[in-house]
């Protein structure tokens, strides 16, 4: 029996709700913890000097938002659920804060020019099935063959038959995980992987296993041992300068990974979001191994951000699954960001912004370099980001508070963990999320906090 009990006076109308609402309050500040048990329905009913129904209804109200359980002949307790993941940047711009949280690519007064063309000529000719038709089939077929086009840009030959045209890389990377990892299966990826991953298995069913990593990426062996171990069902991957550590795999490691997939028959999820903007002549894993791999790309990263369409190449067996789940999800992209996606693409216009972003990314990764010279961070040429290990003494959470109370927003590297295994402390910091200007600002905030004495940070909060 617990302590801790609602107090009588502060219930309101609808008093079911009230009690719930306190109950609920007492349980998020850790007045009642865990595994504690809750006051009987009869008892609690004459302590409130309520009914016995108003208490199974506060009850109930708990269940559904899933802090407590009802156990028959033993009680109800708190089961309280774990608290949703913090983002890695800030929801929204504040002020004069320099936002280096937020991974983006870098804009101009010229994206906004392109997409204000792109709309006036769709006023002009939008095709009627863009908005009259309910049906993906009647809307999608030219714009798979689009599809195809821009995949052959990123090194991968497909037919417009495994394509589905998605709302951005996210919409692609759900279907696919609720295509190739069932209710109770495992997933492995990168210890330090994508941040959406945590909750995705939450909301999805399936379990998560971090993987040891190098400057390549996931290690062979350590996804061959984690198959001998136990349910793996899928390896997702971000192989091309995407994770948080800026990682690019060699093609010898994409094919040591491949053979280990091959051997215990498990699907390849390749998140490669940067596609075409990444200089490389090593193949996508999915060119590899076609029969077993998702691929999953989009616009956002390299194009502009409103453009919310991405491309997921599902192997021959998962096309129609994919289909099904893609539509029970979001039943189909949005066909307005479709046509100019496919527009762009055959007028050269996406393949010009590439070009473009991966000139201004050059200089945004000079000045890093510049600023950060007395550093080591992880990166690549094309990377939209930098991976910035800190130095010993240094917490990750004072770190990156003392640089906001300077006004700049970095992502620290704990929003991006997946396993609870040794981990230098790290951030992550965008190059693309501000001016040139600002950059240079920010990064000159966070160099001269690595040159601090550590103790000097923590007295400075």
């Amino acid at each position: 029996m617990t302590i801790w009990r609602p107090d009588p006076d502060l219930i309101r109308r609808p008093a079911y709700l009230s009690l719930a609402d306190q109950i609920a309050r007492a349980i998020h500040e850790g007045h009642l913890e865990n595994g504690a048990r809750l006051a009987t329905h009869r008892q609690l009913a004459d302590e409130m000097n309520l009914s016995v129904q108003t208490i199974s209804r506060a009850y109930e109200e708990l269940i559904r938002r899933g802090l407590v359980s009802g156990e028959i002949g033993r009680g109800t307790f708190v089961q309280a659920r774990q608290p949703e993941p913090a983002p890695p940047y800030l929801p929204e711009r504040m002020g004069n804060l320099i936002d280096l949280s937020i991974l983006k690519p870098v804009c101009e007064p010229l994206h906004l020019d392109k997409m204000r063309a792109a709309l006036g000529q769709l006023a002009q000719d939008l095709p009627p099935s863009a908005v009259l038709s309910f049906r993906p089939n009647n809307i999608f077929p030219r714009h798979r063959l689009a599809a195809v086009e821009w995949l052959l840009g990123c090194g991968l030959e497909v037919s417009p038959l495994n394509i589905s045209v998605t709302n951005g890389a996210t919409a692609g990377m759900t279907v696919a995980l609720m295509t190739a990892a069932p209710q109770g299966a495992t997933v492995a990826t990168e210890a330090i992987g994508h941040h959406t991953l945590v909750p995705l298995a939450s909301y999805l069913g399936f379990q998560l296993e971090g993987l040891p990593i190098d400057r390549e990426g996931i290690l062979p062996q350590a996804l061959e041992d984690a198959c001998k171990r136990g349910n793996i069902r899928a390896v997702f991957v971000q192989p091309s300068a995407t994770s948080p550590t800026a990682t690019l795999m060699g093609e010898e490691r994409r094919a040591a990974l491949v053979a280990v997939a091959r051997k215990h028959d498990i699907a390849i999820i390749e998140n490669d979001i940067l596609g075409p903007l990444v200089s490389r002549t090593t193949p996508p894993i999915a060119a590899l191994a076609p029969e077993r791999t998702f691929y999953v790309t989009s616009f956002t990263k390299v194009a502009v951000p409103g453009l919310r369409i991405g491309y997921l190449v599902a192997p021959d067996r998962y096309v129609a699954a994919v289909a099904n789940r893609h539509l029970v999800s979001n039943w189909m992209a949005t066909p307005l960001m479709a046509e100019i996606a496919t527009r762009w693409v055959q007028d050269g216009t996406a393949a010009e912004l590439v070009d473009w972003q991966r000139e201004a990314i050059h200089k945004r990764h000079a000045i890093a370099a510049e600023v950060l010279s007395q550093s080591a961070f992880w990166a690549q040429p094309e990377s939209l980001h930098i991976w910035l290990d800190l130095p010993k003494g240094q917490v990750e959470e004072t770190f990156v508070a003392q640089a906001r109370l300077q006004g700049v927003a970095i992502a620290p590297g704990v929003s991006f963990q997946i396993a609870d295994m040794f981990r230098t402390p790290a951030v992550r910091l965008s190059l693309g999320s501000t001016s040139e200007e600002e950059l240079r600002t920010g990064l000159g905030v966070v160099a001269n906090l690595l040159m601090a004495d550590p103790e000097h940070v923590l007295l400075a909060i």
